[in-house]
């Protein structure tokens, strides 16, 4: 698992590639939790992760109460097919809405 962060001004881009399951789950919750603190918006793509399990949906689902919460928001930029088979699984897509950066 590699989560790579990069920050401008008030945004943040999030890019995890790997597994995004039980074993990582917690250093994945520190990084991604903290950067939705420190950033008025978060685009997260989600395009490079191999393995997604229901700690990685859980995770998601955190963050974006994290981001409502703190009045932040939390953009899906691309998913990869585990992770749609997973959020397709428990009927989440409409939470999980994929938006490219120029329609954000």
């Amino acid at each position: 698992m590699e989560i790579n962060i990069q920050k401008n001004d008030r945004m943040a881009e999030v890019a995890i590639t790997g597994e995004m399951n039980i074993y990582n789950a917690l250093d994945l919750k520190a990084a991604l939790l903290k950067t939705i603190d420190e950033a008025e918006a978060v685009d997260l793509d989600l395009s490079g992760v191999s393995e997604f399990d229901s700690s990685g949906l859980q995770l998601l689902l955190l963050a974006l109460r994290q981001s409502e919460r703190g009045g932040k928001q939390l953009r899906f930029t691309a998913k990869s097919a585990p992770v749609e088979s997973v959020i397709g699984l428990f009927n989440l897509g409409e939470l999980f809405v994929s938006k490219r950066p120029e329609e954000a």
